[in-house]
C-alpha cells in the first residue's frame, strides 16, 4: 500500500510541477494540478494560487508549499464535505503534495508567523530579481521608439513576461494579506509594514490588463492592446456611462476602481442580471457600436463622442423585431414617439434587450417571447426612472434576492423542459407535446397578455403536462395545455396540405391533357364543354384541403386565435358549398346536354361563374405580385406550353389501347376473379395508366432539373466562372492579375484612375505590381506552409517587390523561367533585322519582360557595385555601354554594332559575378568579384563591340589606361542594401533557372486554388473598405466530440492488410509529404519513425495529417487565415496612408515583414473578426483528460484569437441528493500555456432539450460578436487568398439584391475529399454541383435558396433577434440548418449566393458514411414535410415560387420516392397482367403492351433513375469550369467507376428513409465519422444497413422480374423482355451489390471466408440483455422494427404488406396440378400446403431447451416428418399432374406469402407477444434473413475466387499510387493480407 501512495505522490507531483517549456512526446501540452481544479468550487482564485505554486516551484519549494496551503483551505471552506464532482480527488492530491513539502522541512511545526515572513521576504526577492519596476517602462519605451519588423517579437516576449510576473505577484500579495488576517493586527502590521503594502497596492494596480477580458478590456484601462485607443471603441464606451437622467445607486453597490459607472450597472442592480452577462454584453454593445460609428467616420477628437445615427442603426437593428411584434399585435411600444427618445435612452433600450436575450438560455428560440419579456421589463424601467429611485424591480425580486434568471426565465424553461422531456428521446408523436415554436406562437396572439407581468404562473401557459405512458397505443390522459397554431401530424397528405396549389394544377392539367386526347386532338364545343369538368375537380380538391386544415389543427384549437380558428371552419363552409353548387350544376348542365338542349341556361350560368371565380383569382394574383414576380410570371408561361407538349406525348397514344380494352369483354381469367368483372377492365387500364400517371408527376421534376442546369451554365458564364481553368491560362493572363486585384480587392487609392499617359501607365502598372505583390506572395507562402508547394516552387512563384528603382514590372520567375535562353538562341541564330528579331521576341510577352528585366538589372547592379567615391571609372564603363547600346537600338542597328552571337560568353560571365555577389562579404570572394568583372569587361571590349569607339575615344583610352595599370574596378561596393541583393539572387536565378515553369505549382490543389482566386479577380464584387470601416463578423463552429487532431496511435495504427492511416495519406499526397518533409529539415526519404527523436517534428506531423483529415485543428487553421488577412490588410492599409508604425514610413508601405506582430494591426483585426468554437463537453473533457482537451487547449495557444466555449456542470451533494447546475463559459489561452475562463454564465438547466447541434449554437451565441456571423462546421477548411475577399463579400449586406436587403450570404464551396477513393469523387462531384451551379439557380432568379451548408454568412443581429441561427426542437428540426433558411425568409429576410469566395468542405468518403448521411438528410426532409415552415412557405409563396420551392426541398425525396414507386407500379402491372390471363385474352397485344406512351414514359423513368437526368447539372458544371475535353473524361472515368450504380443505390436510400420517416419517424442525428475509409467493412455491417433498405426491395423486385419472365406474354421474345426490365434489373442488381462493389478489398477470397464466419456467428448468436445489434441478429431484428410504434403505423405496414399475396393467388392456378379449375378451392388448398410447411419447419427448429429430455423422440418425428413429406411429393408427382416445375412455382409462391405474413406480424408485435407466437416468428424471419444473405454472398464468393477481381476492384476505388502502395503493402507483409499487426 505505501508503494501505491509513494507513486500516487510522484504523479500528483510531476502533474503539480509540469514542463512549461514543451510537452509530451506528441505534442499534447502537460498539465499541472492547476488544470484539474474541480470546476464545482467556483473559485478562480485557488486555479491562479496554484499556477503561481507552479511558477515558482523551482524558485522556493517552501513557498510553493506555502500557496499550495492556502488553496487547500480555499478549497475546504468551498466544499467542507467534499461533495461536488472530483473534489474529494483534487483535495487527496493537492495533501498528498503539502506533505511531501513538509516532510522535506527541517523539524517544528508549521509557524504561521515564519510562513508569513518568509512569503513576504520572497515577494521582495522575485521583485528584485525580475526588475518589476523597470518591466513596464522598458516595454513602454520599446513601444513607443518605433519597433521595427525586426523586433516585434521582442515586445511580445516582454509583454508575456511581465504579464507572467506581475499574475505571479498578485497571488503573492493576496496569498499574503489572507494570512495576515489569521494573526494579531499588531503582529500583521509588524509582519507586513504600509511601505510593503503600498508597493503591493502598486503592483497590483499594474495587473489590470490581467482581468480576463475577451476582446476589449473595459473593465480596466490596458495600455498594452491598442484597442482600447481607437477613438470608435473610446466612443462606444463612454456613450455607456451614467447619464442625468438615471436614479442614483446605493453607495452599497460596488464597482471595479478601474472604471467609472455606467448603464449596464444600473440594469443589473435593477433586474439582477448575472455579473458576467453584464461584462459580457457590455463588450458586446461596444463592439457593433464602435464598428458602427467606423463606417460612418473616424472621429479624431480628443474626446471622441459616438454619432446620433450609429446608436440608431443599431437600436432599429437591434429593437426591429420587437417594433414588428408591436405593430403586429397592434400595441404601442415602450416609446410613443421614437423621434423624442434620447440617444442615451436608446442605448438604455438596446442594453437591456441584449441583457435579456444573454441570459435567456432556451428562451432564445422564441424571439417573440423575448419582445414580451422585454416590453414588460422596458415598462418598469420607464417606471424606476419616472421615479428617480433605483430599486430593483419587482418581476425580478424573491425572497433569495433579486435574479433575473431565476423569476423570469426559470418558470419557461421549467415548462419547455418538462415538454421536451415528454417527448420520449423524440419517440413520441408530435402532436403530443409542445416543441419550441408551439411556446413562441403563443406570444403572436394578444391572448399573451394573459400571463400578465410577473409571471402569473397559474396560467395554463405553464401548465406542466403528466408523463407519457411507454405505450403509445394508449393515451397519456391528464391535463395538458395544446400545441399553437399548427400539429405536425405524422402523414403524407402534408405535401398535398402544404403545396395544395401544385397538386391542383397537376389534376387539373392531366385531366384537361387527357380530355383533348380522347376527343383526338379536336377542341370543338364538346371538348370545351367536357374540359370545363376541371371547375368540379378544383372546388373538390380545394374543399378536401379544407378539411385538411380542420384535421390538421386538431391539438392546436384550445391555444391558437379565435380568428384563425374561424377562418379554417369558414374556408370549410364556402367551399362545402361551392363544391356542392359547382358540381350540381355542371351534372344539370350535363343532363340538358343529353336532352339536346344546346341552349342551356344552367351551362351558361356555370361559365359564368367559373370564368368570373378565375377572373378574379388572376387579378388579385396579379395585383399582389407587382412588381416583383412579373418576371417569373413570364417564364412560367413557357414552361407550361413546355409542359403541354411533353404531357400531350405520354397521354394521346395510350388513348386507343384505353378504349380497346374497356370494350372488350374478356370472360376467362386465368385465376378466381373477384374485381373486373362489369367494370370495363379497370384493372386493365389502372394497370396501363399507373406508370404512366407517375412519369407525369415526374416530368416537372426533371423538366426542373434539365432547365436549371442549363439556366445555372449561362449564370455562371454570365459571372465569369472557370475562364481560368488551366495553369497556362494563370500564366498568360498573370500581367493583367494586379490591376484587376487593385480593383476588386485593394481599397481604392486616390489618383490611381488618373494615370492615363504611357509614361503614367508604366507608373501605374508598377504601382498596382508593387501593391500586388505583398498578397500574392503571402498566398505562395502559405501553401509552401501547407506544403502543397516546395521550396523552389516558393521562389519561382514569389513576386518582387516592385518598389525598387528598376522603371519596369518584374514578374514572378515561374514566369520568365528558361525565356532568357530562349531569347539568346533566337539572337545567336538571328540574321535579319533588328525589327524582325524583337518582334520574334515580343511574340512572348514574358521572353520580352525577361530581356528587359535582365537589360536592366545588371545595369541596376553593376551600377550599384561600381560607385564608389574617388573611383568611377567603373560607372562610367557601364554608363556608355548602355549608351551605346541603346543608341544602336534607336538607329535599328544592334545586329550590327554587336556581336550577337557572343551572347551565350556574356551571360556566362555575368552569372559568374552574380554567383559571387550573392554570397556573404568575404576579402576572398571580393578577389572574385573583380576577376569576374574584369572578364566582363574583357568579353564586352574584344568580344561584344564591334562598333567605332573613336566616338567616344576618353572615356575608352581612361578605361584601357586603368585596365592596363591594374586598378580598374579594384575597389567594390559589395550588396548590402536588401532590395540589392534581392535583386542580384533574382537575376541570377533568372540566368540559371534553364528547365521551363510551365508546371509550376505541379500539386493539383495548389493549382486549383490559383486558378480559382486569380479567377475571382475578374468577377463582379462589391467594393473593398478599408479594414477600419468594413463589417465586423464571427465565426461560430459547433464541436462535440469528433477528432481534434491525429493522434501517433490513431496514424500508425495499421488495418488487417498492414495499413496505416499515415501510410496511406503518403501514397495518397506523395508530393506533400516530400514538401513536408523539407520543411521540418528531414531528408525527402526519411521515415515517420525517424521522426520520433524530435517532439516538434511528430507534433507538425500530428498537424500535417490532421490538415489533410477532416480534424477541428484543419477548421481553426483554416478560419484563422480571416484574422491573417485582416492583419495583413490593416498592415498596409495603415503603411500606404503614410501613418508612422514602428518607424516604417509609406515610402516602405509593401515591406510586410513581421506584420503578424504588428500590435495595432492586430488590435484592429481582433475588431473585426472573431472566432468562437463551442465545444459543448470541452469541461468534461478536461475533467477526465481526454486527449480532445489537451488537443483543443493546444490549438488555443497556436491560435491567441481562438475562443471556446462550453457547457460546465457542476455537481453538489444537497440533502443527500445529486444537485447539478449548469454553466455555459467561455474561454481563452494565457500567458501560462493554459486556458483562462472570461465568462461564465449560469444557466436555468440542462441546455440540451432539443437537438444536439443547435442547442450547442445557442448556448455560445451570446459570445459572438458583429454584425456578420459565418457558420463553419468542423469539417470545413478555409484558405488565405480566399479570406482575403471576406470584407468585399460582407458587403453584400448592404448592395441591392431585390426588395430586401440580404440577411443570409451563400458562399460558394470547394469538396476537397475528392481525391480519397472514386466514391469520394462521386459524392464531391454531385455535391459540388448542388453548392455551386444548383444553388446559383436557387439564388437567382428563384429566390428560394434556403441555407443548406455551413459557410454561410448570417447577418447576425437580425438573426439574434429572431430565434437564433438554426431550430431545435426534437426530431422535427433534426434538419437544423435549414430551418434557419426557411425562418429567415418567412421573417422577411433574402438569401444570396455569391461565387467569388469559396470556403472548403469535407464529405464522406465510404459508402456506408454516405448512406447514413444520406439517410439522415432523406429523414430530415421527412420531417420537414410536417413542419409549419414548409406549410408556411408553401401557402405564402406566390404560384411559380412555390414550385421551385418545391421541386428543391421536400418535392426532389418525393420525386425520388416516386421514381422507384414507379418501378414498382410497371412491374406489378405487368404481373397482374401475367397471373390473371388478361394479358393474353387481349386480341390486339400489341397495341396494348407495346404503345409508345408506355414506353416513352418507361425510357423517362431508367434514364432519371440512373441519374443521368441528376448527372445534367454534374456534366454542364463539369464545361463551366473545366472545360468541354475535360468534363468529357471526367464524365466517362466516372462512368467506368460505375458511377451510376452508386446514384442508383443513393436513389433507394433516400426513398427508404423518406418514405419511412414520414410514415413512422424515426429520423435522428447520425455520426458519420468522416475519416478516411482504408479498412474493409465486414459483410454482416453491411447486411444491418442495407438488408431493409436495399436487399429486401431489391429482392422483391428481382422476384416480380422473375414471375414476369415466367408468366407474362410477350410477342418480341427475350430482347423485347430484356428492354421492358433492363432498368429494372440494373436497379436490383445495384441494391443487391453496391455495398460489396465498393467495400475495400470486397472481393479477396481470405475476407470472404472470414466475413462468411462473421455473418454465421451473428446470425446464430441469440444476444440478450445490453447485447447490441452488431453483435447479434436478435438484437439488431428488434432495433430494425423499433421504428413501428404508432398504431396508424401499424395499420399502414398492415396495408403495405398486403401486396405480397398476390404471387401466392396467381401462381396457383398457373400450376399444372390444378389444370383449367379457376375456382377458390385450388387458393384454400394451397393454404393448407403452406401451413403444412410451417408445422414441418416448427418440427425441425423445435427449441433445443425445451427437447432436451426428449431429443431422442425428438429426432424420431423430425425423421419421420422428412420422409412423409419426400414421399407425399413423390406421390403426388407420380398420381397427379404435379410437376417438378409446379415445385418450384409453388416456392416463388410461398416465399412472397411468408414474407407477407411476417411483415404484418412484426407490425402488430405486441398482440404477437400476448398470443405467443412471436417466438416462432422470430425464428421464420432469421430464415428469411439466413436465405437473403446466401443469395447475395453467393455471386462475391464466386468473384473472390478470381483474384483479378479484387485487383480490379482496387483500382477503380482508388487512385493508382495507391493501389501500387497497398499491392507492395501485401508483398512485404509476406502476401498475408490478415497478419495481425
Amino acid at each position: 500500500m505505501s508503494r501505491v501512495e509513494d507513486l500516487w505522490e510522484r504523479l500528483v507531483r510531476a502533474a503539480l510541477r509540469g514542463r512549461r517549456a514543451g510537452g509530451d512526446l506528441y505534442g499534447r501540452p502537460e498539465t499541472g494540478l492547476a488544470t484539474n481544479v474541480p470546476s464545482s468550487l467556483g473559485n478562480r482564485n485557488i486555479d491562479d494560487i496554484l499556477r503561481a505554486a507552479d511558477e515558482i516551484q523551482d524558485d522556493d519549494p517552501n513557498v510553493s508549499r506555502i500557496l499550495c496551503e492556502h488553496a487547500y483551505s480555499l478549497s475546504q471552506n468551498l466544499d467542507p464535505n467534499s461533495e461536488g464532482r472530483g473534489v474529494l480527488q483534487f483535495k487527496t492530491g493537492l495533501m498528498s503534495v503539502i506533505k511531501q513539502k513538509l516532510a522535506k522541512r527541517e523539524g517544528g511545526g508549521i509557524d504561521r508567523s515564519q510562513d508569513i515572513a518568509r512569503l513576504r521576504e520572497f515577494y521582495k526577492l522575485y521583485r528584485e530579481t525580475n526588475n518589476v519596476d523597470k518591466l513596464r517602462e522598458e516595454e513602454i519605451k520599446l513601444r513607443e521608439s518605433g519597433v521595427f519588423s525586426g523586433n516585434l517579437g521582442e515586445l511580445e516576449r516582454k509583454t508575456v513576461k511581465r504579464k507572467r510576473v506581475l499574475a505571479t505577484l498578485k497571488v503573492l500579495g493576496n496569498v499574503l494579506e489572507q494570512l495576515s488576517k489569521d494573526v494579531s493586527p499588531e503582529e500583521a502590521e509588524r509582519l507586513i509594514p504600509e511601505e510593503l503594502k503600498r508597493v503591493m497596492e502598486s503592483d497590483a494596480a499594474m495587473t489590470e490588463d490581467l482581468i480576463p477580458y475577451n476582446i476589449i478590456p473595459l473593465d480596466g484601462p490596458n495600455i498594452t492592446n491598442p484597442i482600447v485607443s481607437f477613438p470608435e471603441v473610446r466612443a462606444a464606451a463612454s456613450s455607456l456611462k451614467y447619464f442625468r437622467g438615471l436614479p442614483k445607486l446605493p453607495a452599497t453597490f460596488s464597482v471595479p476602481a478601474s472604471r467609472s459607472l455606467d448603464i449596464f450597472d444600473f440594469l443589473q442592480y435593477t433586474f439582477g442580471f448575472q455579473k458576467d452577462n453584464i461584462s459580457n454584453q457590455r463588450e458586446d454593445v461596444v463592439h457593433l457600436l464602435a464598428n458602427e460609428q467606423s463606417r460612418l467616420r473616424i472621429l479624431e477628437e480628443l474626446e471622441p463622442i459616438l454619432d446620433e445615427a450609429a446608436v440608431q442603426k443599431v437600436f432599429l437593428k437591434s429593437l426591429d423585431n420587437y417594433i414588428k411584434w408591436c405593430n403586429y399585435l397592434g400595441i404601442l411600444p415602450v416609446w410613443s414617439n421614437l423621434d423624442a427618445v434620447s440617444k442615451e435612452k436608446k442605448l438604455l433600450f438596446i442594453s437591456l434587450y441584449f441583457l435579456i436575450w444573454g441570459e435567456a438560455a432556451n428562451v432564445r428560440f422564441l424571439p417573440e417571447c423575448l419582445c414580451y419579456i422585454f416590453h414588460h421589463m422596458a415598462r418598469e424601467l420607464e417606471e424606476i426612472l419616472r421615479e428617480q429611485v433605483a430599486q430593483p424591480a419587482d418581476s425580478c425580486v424573491s425572497e433569495s434576492g433579486v435574479s433575473f434568471i431565476d423569476q423570469v426565465i426559470r418558470p419557461l424553461y421549467d415548462v419547455i423542459c418538462a415538454e421536451a422531456g415528454n417527448n420520449n428521446n423524440g419517440a413520441a408523436p408530435h402532436s403530443a407535446w409542445r416543441n419550441y415554436d408551439d411556446f413562441n406562437e403563443y406570444f403572436w396572439s394578444l391572448h399573451c397578455f394573459e400571463l400578465s407581468w410577473p409571471w402569473r404562473k397559474s396560467s395554463i401557459f405553464f401548465l406542466k403536462p403528466t408523463p407519457r405512458s411507454k405505450n403509445f397505443l394508449k393515451s397519456s390522459g391528464g391535463k395538458r395545455c395544446g400545441k399553437t397554431s399548427f400539429v405536425e401530424h405524422r402523414t403524407f397528405l402534408h405535401l398535398y396540405h402544404s403545396f395544395h396549389r401544385l397538386w391542383i394544377f397537376l389534376a387539373m392539367m392531366f385531366q384537361g391533357l387527357t380530355l383533348i386526347a380522347f376527343n383526338n386532338g379536336q377542341l370543338n364545343t364538346k371538348t370545351m364543354r367536357e374540359i370545363l369538368s376541371v371547375g368540379p375537380t378544383y372546388f373538390v380538391m380545394k374543399f378536401f384541403k379544407s378539411v385538411l386544415d380542420i384535421i390538421m389543427m386538431y391539438g392546436a384549437y384550445s391555444t391558437s386565435r379565435r380568428l384563425a380558428v374561424t377562418r379554417v371552419f369558414l374556408r370549410f363552409l364556402s367551399y362545402s358549398l361551392a363544391s356542392v353548387v359547382i358540381c350540381f350544376l355542371y351534372a344539370r348542365a350535363l343532363e340538358e346536354q343529353s336532352n339536346a338542349n344546346n341552349n342551356s341556361i344552367t351551362y351558361k350560368l356555370y361559365v359564368i361563374i367559373i370564368s368570373s371565380y378565375a377572373g378574379a383569382k388572376f387579378f388579385l394574383s396579379f395585383l399582389q405580385h407587382i412588381p416583383a414576380c412579373h418576371r417569373l410570371s413570364d417564364r412560367g408561361d413557357s414552361w407550361r406550353l413546355v409542359r403541354f407538349m411533353k404531357w400531350m406525348h405520354q397521354i394521346r397514344p395510350l388513348v386507343g389501347p384505353t378504349r380497346l380494352i374497356v370494350n372488350i369483354p374478356v370472360t376467362r381469367y386465368s385465376w378466381h376473379d373477384f374485381v373486373s368483372k362489369n367494370n370495363h377492365n379497370a384493372m386493365t387500364v389502372a394497370s396501363l395508366w399507373t406508370p404512366v400517371v407517375a412519369i407525369y408527376l415526374l416530368d416537372i421534376h426533371i423538366f426542373y432539373t434539365v432547365i436549371s442546369a442549363v439556366w445555372g451554365f449561362l449564370l455562371g458564364a454570365r459571372d465569369r466562372l472557370g475562364e481560368i481553368r488551366s495553369l497556362d491560362a494563370v500564366h498568360q493572363l498573370f500581367e493583367k492579375f494586379p490591376a484587376a486585384f487593385m480593383n476588386n480587392l485593394h481599397v481604392p487609392l486616390p489618383n490611381r484612375d488618373s494615370l492615363h499617359s504611357s509614361s503614367q501607365s508604366l507608373e501605374k502598372n508598377k504601382i498596382d505590381a508593387a501593391r500586388f505583390a505583398p498578397f500574392w506572395n503571402e498566398i505562395i507562402k502559405n501553401l509552401r506552409e501547407e506544403d502543397y508547394i516546395s521550396n523552389l516552387e516558393m521562389e519561382l512563384l514569389q513576386m518582387p517587390k516592385n518598389s525598387g528603382s528598376l522603371q519596369l514590372v518584374q514578374w514572378p520567375l515561374f514566369l520568365l523561367a528558361s525565356k532568357l535562353f530562349l531569347a539568346k538562341d533566337i539572337a545567336v541564330e538571328n540574321k535579319d533585322s533588328q525589327e524582325e528579331l524583337w518582334d520574334r521576341i515580343s511574340r512572348d510577352d514574358y521572353m520580352k519582360y525577361a530581356v528587359e528585366e535582365c537589360f536592366y538589372s545588371v545595369k541596376f547592379i553593376l551600377t550599384a557595385i561600381l560607385d564608389d567615391e574617388g573611383n568611377n571609372e567603373g560607372k562610367k564603363w557601364v554608363e556608355r555601354i548602355y549608351e551605346d547600346i541603346q543608341g544602336s537600338i534607336a538607329n535599328g542597328c544592334i545586329h550590327v554594332d554587336f556581336r550577337l552571337n557572343k551572347l551565350p560568353l556574356v551571360i556566362q560571365k555575368v552569372t559568374a559575378l552574380l554567383g559571387i555577389l550573392k554570397k556573404d562579404h568575404t576579402p576572398e570572394l571580393e578577389t572574385g568579384a573583380v576577376k569576374a568583372i574584369l572578364d566582363l569587361y574583357d568579353v564586352m571590349r574584344h568580344d561584344i563591340l564591334s562598333i567605332n569607339m573613336r566616338d567616344n575615344y576618353e572615356t575608352w583610352n581612361m578605361l584601357s589606361k586603368a585596365r592596363t595599370e591594374g586598378r580598374l574596378f579594384q575597389k567594390l561596393k559589395w550588396p548590402q542594401d536588401a532590395e540589392l541583393k534581392a535583386q542580384v539572387g533574382r537575376l541570377y536565378s533568372l540566368l540559371t533557372i534553364k528547365d521551363s515553369a510551365a508546371n509550376v505549382p505541379k500539386n493539383l490543389e495548389a493549382r486549383r486554388r490559383l486558378e480559382f482566386f486569380t479567377n475571382s479577380l475578374f468577377m463582379e464584387m462589391p467594393e473593398a473598405k478599408p479594414v477600419r470601416e468594413m463589417l465586423s463578423f464571427c465565426v461560430f463552429t459547433p464541436y462535440y466530440s469528433e477528432i481534434v487532431l491525429y493522434r501517433m496511435s490513431d496514424l500508425l495504427k495499421k488495418n488487417e492488410d498492414g495499413i496505416s492511416t499515415l501510410f496511406y495519406l503518403q501514397k495518397i499526397y506523395p508530393d506533400e509529404w516530400k514538401n513536408f518533409l523539407a520543411r521540418i529539415g528531414r531528408d525527402e526519404n526519411a521515415s515517420e519513425s525517424e521522426l520520433s527523436d524530435n517532439p516538434n517534428h511528430i507534433l507538425e506531423l500530428r498537424f500535417w495529417a490532421s490538415y489533410r483529415g477532416q480534424t477541428l485543428a484543419r477548421t481553426v487553421r483554416g478560419m484563422m487565415y480571416y484574422r491573417k488577412a485582416l492583419m495583413l490588410q490593416a498592415y498596409l492599409e495603415r503603411m500606404s496612408a503614410g501613418d508612422v508604425e514602428a518607424g516604417i514610413t509609406g515610402k516602405d508601405s509593401t515591406d510586410v515583414q513581421g506584420f503578424e506582430l504588428s500590435p495595432e494591426a492586430r488590435a484592429q483585426a481582433d475588431l473585426k473578426f472573431t472566432y468562437v468554437v463551442t465545444c459543448q463537453i470541452y469541461g468534461k473533457q478536461r475533467e477526465e483528460q481526454k486527449p480532445e482537451a489537451a488537443d483543443i487547449a493546444l490549438l488555443m495557444q497556436r491560435n491567441e484569437a481562438l475562443r471556446v466555449a462550453f457547457i460546465d456542470v457542476v455537481e453538489t451533494l444537497k440533502d443527500g441528493k445529486v444537485h447539478s447546475e449548469y454553466f455555459s463559459k467561455l474561454v481563452k489561452a494565457d500567458i501560462n500555456g493554459k486556458d483562462k475562463e472570461v465568462y461564465s454564465i449560469k444557466l436555468p438547466g440542462n441546455p440540451k432539450l432539443g437537438e444536439g447541434k443547435p442547442e450547442n449554437q445557442n448556448h455560445a451565441v451570446v459570445f459572438t460578436r458583429g454584425n456578420a456571423m459565418q457558420t463553419i462546421d468542423m469539417n470545413q477548411d478555409n484558405y488565405f487568398e480566399e479570406a482575403l475577399k471576406m470584407r468585399n463579400l460582407l458587403e453584400e449586406f448592404h448592395c441591392d439584391h431585390g426588395l430586401r436587403p440580404p440577411t443570409i450570404l451563400g458562399v460558394r464551396e470547394h469538396v476537397f475529399t475528392g481525391s480519397v477513393s472514386s466514391l469520394a469523387s462521386f459524392m464531391s462531384n454531385q455535391e459540388a454541383s448542388f453548392v455551386t451551379l444548383g444553388q446559383r439557380v436557387l439564388s437567382n432568379p428563384l429566390k428560394v435558396r434556403m441555407h443548406y451548408g455551413h459557410p454561410d454568412v448570417f447577418d447576425r443581429v437580425f438573426h439574434i433577434t429572431r430565434g437564433g441561427i438554426s431550430k431545435s426542437s426534437r426530431i422535427i428540426n433534426i434538419s437544423e440548418d435549414i430551418f434557419s433558411g426557411f425562418n429567415s425568409t418567412l421573417r422577411q429576410g433574402n438569401v444570396t449566393h455569391h461565387e467569388y469566395i469559396q470556403v472548403g468542405k469535407g464529405r464522406d468518403v465510404g459508402l456506408n458514411q454516405i448512406a447514413v448521411f444520406e439517410g439522415k438528410v432523406a429523414g430530415g426532409n421527412g420531417e420537414q414535410v410536417l413542419s409549419r415552415d414548409v406549410y408556411r412557405l408553401g401557402q405564402l409563396f406566390d404560384f411559380f415560387r412555390m414550385m421551385s420551392f418545391y421541386f428543391t426541398t421536400v418535392g426532389y425525396y418525393f420525386c425520388t420516392m416516386l421514381t422507384v414507386l414507379t418501378v414498382y407500379a410497371f412491374l406489378y402491372g405487368r404481373v397482374y397482367l401475367a397471373l390473371s390471363g388478361v394479358g393474353e385474352s387481349i386480341q390486339d397485344i400489341a397495341d396494348v403492351l407495346g404503345n409508345t406512351a408506355l414506353s416513352a414514359a418507361l425510357n423517362a423513368q431508367f434514364l432519371f433513375q440512373i441519374g443521368v437526368f441528376t448527372a445534367v447539372p454534374m456534366i454542364l458544371g463539369f464545361i463551366l469550369e473545366q472545360g468541354f475535353l475535360r468534363a468529357v473524361v471526367s464524365f466517362v472515368t466516372m462512368q467506368f467507376q460505375l458511377c451510376t450504380v452508386f446514384f442508383t443505390f443513393s436513389l433507394g436510400t433516400r426513398t427508404h428513409y423518406f418514405g419511412r420517416t414520414i410514415l413512422h419517424g424515426g429520423a435522428r442525428y447520425q455520426a458519420t465519422g468522416r475519416g478516411f475509409v482504408v479498412q474493409h467493412i465486414k459483410f454482416t455491417e453491411n447486411y444491418r444497413l442495407y438488408a431493409r433498405s436495399h436487399f429486401v426491395k431489391g429482392m422483391e423486385i428481382c422476384l416480380l422480374l422473375i414471375v414476369y419472365l415466367a408468366y407474362g406474354y410477350n410477342e418480341g421474345g427475350a430482347l423485347a423482355y430484356i428492354l421492358l426490365t433492363v432498368s429494372s434489373w440494373f436497379l436490383a442488381g445495384s441494391w443487391l451489390f453496391a455495398p460489396y462493389l465498393f467495400n475495400p478489398s470486397g472481393f479477396e477470397w481470405q475476407k470472404t471466408v472470414e466475413d462468411f464466419r462473421d455473418w454465421t456467428n451473428w446470425l446464430l448468436y441469440r444476444g440478450g440483455i445490453g447485447v447490441k445489434g452488431g453483435e447479434s441478429w436478435e438484437a439488431w431484428w428488434d432495433e430494425e422494427l423499433s421504428h413501428i410504434r404508432t398504431f396508424s403505423g401499424r395499420v399502414m405496414e398492415t396495408i403495405l404488406s398486403l401486396r405480397f399475396f398476390i404471387f401466392q393467388y396467381g401462381i396457383v392456378y398457373k400450376l399444372d396440378v390444378q389444370g383449367t379449375d379457376t375456382s377458390l378451392t385450388v387458393y384454400g388448398f394451397s393454404w393448407i400446403v403452406l401451413a403444412v410447411l410451417i408445422i414441418l419447419f416448427k418440427v425441425f427448429t423445435f427449441s433445443q431447451k425445451i427437447s432436451v429430455n426428449f431429443q431422442l423422440l425428438l429426432r424420431f418425428i423430425q425423421g419421420v416428418s422428412f420422409l412423409f413429406a419426400l414421399a407425399g411429393i413423390v406421390v403426388a408427382v407420380a398420381i397427379t399432374n404435379l410437376t417438378i416445375a409446379d415445385i418450384f412455382a409453388c416456392i416463388l409462391a410461398f416465399l412472397p406469402t411468408g414474407w407477407g405474413i411476417l411483415c404484418i406480424a412484426c407490425a402488430w408485435k405486441p398482440v404477437m407477444k400476448k398470443v405467443g407466437l412471436w417466438k416462432s416468428i422470430r425464428s421464420i424471419a432469421r430464415l428469411y434473413d439466413a436465405a437473403m444473405g446466401i443469395l447475395i454472398f453467393i455471386p462475391i464468393a464466386l468473384c473472390s475466387w478470381f483474384p483479378f477481381v479484387s485487383t480490379f476492384q482496387t483500382r477503380l476505388m482508388y487512385n493508382q499510387a495507391f493501389s501500387r502502395g497497398l499491392e507492395i503493402s501485401l508483398i512485404l507483409a509476406g502476401n498475408n493480407p490478415n497478419t495481425g499487426i
